[in-house]
């Protein structure tokens, strides 16, 4: 029988600093497994924390180059966060960390908030170069990013959480014996998600995921002229189902989509199900389309359609489809 491991409210904030989070992961507390954590953690992180919730998180972490966390960060955060910024302390130069410093200053005074990275394996090179890029986003775009930064720290420190977890009961009982080997082979899937390609399979003992805690696409639709969520917009998720195995640039589609699902976004920008939670999503070709015009019956576009494929490879992962609107441009991305 599979072991529960339970954590507590503050070993939650060690891992992320939005008190909502922590709480809402320790309600949810115990999991059978890392993979189980991430995929609750994912869920409450993108769709239940607000915007507050992640600007507290964001608060948690020192600059980049500084040695001391912020005060009111945990003593676990702090060591976490020097562990995690250990490459690009040991490759800095006096100079570089000057510059590093100059920066985070000018993206703090465009942003509101702290220059927010994945550091771990980083040199200060690398990281500079990724401040100076991302300096130039728009501010809406850049705090989505942030966010998705924070959520790869979260994972990583999970790893490191239930790793903390499994060296303590590694010596109980057979049960125990069991749950440790299995959150290691976790911890080493998650850390190397992060450093390969998504497309490589972890090497080992393929991991049982758990049943996913929200559908496998979604989406969440920003007003970049109002700096602020879209609500209102109706959503359409279609699956192409044509004679022919895709849809082929400039030709007429012959009934080829077949609805799947629609919804519309809430107050925070954030769609409602578009299709069943199901552990595998079918690989194929997919269309999401949003009512623009409804939203903005002056705006330039009557309607947006983004077309994405899922191939066999990523049948268990999470599709997220964020879209950047505004009356005379819209842009996205996949995010997490």
């Amino acid at each position: 029988m599979a072991v529960k491991v339970s954590f507590q409210e503050k070993d939650f904030l060690s891992c992320c600093g939005s008190t909502t989070f922590a709480q809402h992961m320790a309600s949810a507390s115990p999991f059978s497994s890392l993979d189980h954590a991430i995929s609750v953690a994912r869920d409450v992180w993108f769709n239940t924390v607000d915007v507050n919730g992640w600007l507290q998180a964001f608060s948690a972490h020192p600059q980049i180059g500084q040695r001391h966390a912020p005060s009111h960060a945990s003593q676990t955060s702090a060591q976490w966060s020097k562990g995690e910024q250990s490459t690009a302390l040991a490759t800095a130069t006096g100079s570089s960390l000057q510059e590093l410093s100059e920066w985070n200053a000018r993206y703090w005074e465009k942003f509101g908030f702290v220059f927010l990275i994945c550091a771990s394996g980083r040199s200060t090179d690398e990281i500079l170069a990724e401040l100076k890029r991302r300096y130039t986003n728009r501010p809406i775009v850049e705090f989505e990013i942030a966010a998705q930064e924070q959520m790869k720290i979260t994972e990583l420190r999970l790893a490191k959480l239930f790793s903390s977890k499994e060296s303590i009961s590694s010596t109980t009982d057979k049960d125990s014996t069991m749950f440790a080997k299995k959150a290691e082979e976790d911890r080493i899937s998650i850390i190397g998600g992060h450093v390969t390609a998504a497309s490589e399979s972890p090497v080992g003992k393929s991991i049982q995921a758990p049943s996913r805690s929200r559908p496998p696409i979604t989406t969440h639709v920003l007003d970049t002229s109002r700096g602020g969520p879209a609500a209102g917009i109706d959503v359409l998720l279609e699956a192409w189902r044509g004679a022919q195995s895709r849809p082929e640039f400039g030709t007429t589609d012959n009934g080829g989509w077949v609805f799947h699902g629609s919804s519309k976004t809430d107050s925070d920008g954030r769609c409602g199900q578009l299709m069943s939670i199901v552990d595998n999503v079918p690989p194929g070709i997919y269309r999401i389309s949003f009512n623009t015009s409804k939203y903005n019956p002056n705006g330039f576009f009557p309607y947006v359609s983004i077309v994405f494929e899922i191939r066999e490879s990523q049948k268990r992962e999470h599709f997220h489809v964020p879209l950047l609107l505004s009356p005379f441009s819209f842009s996205t991305y996949r995010g997490s």
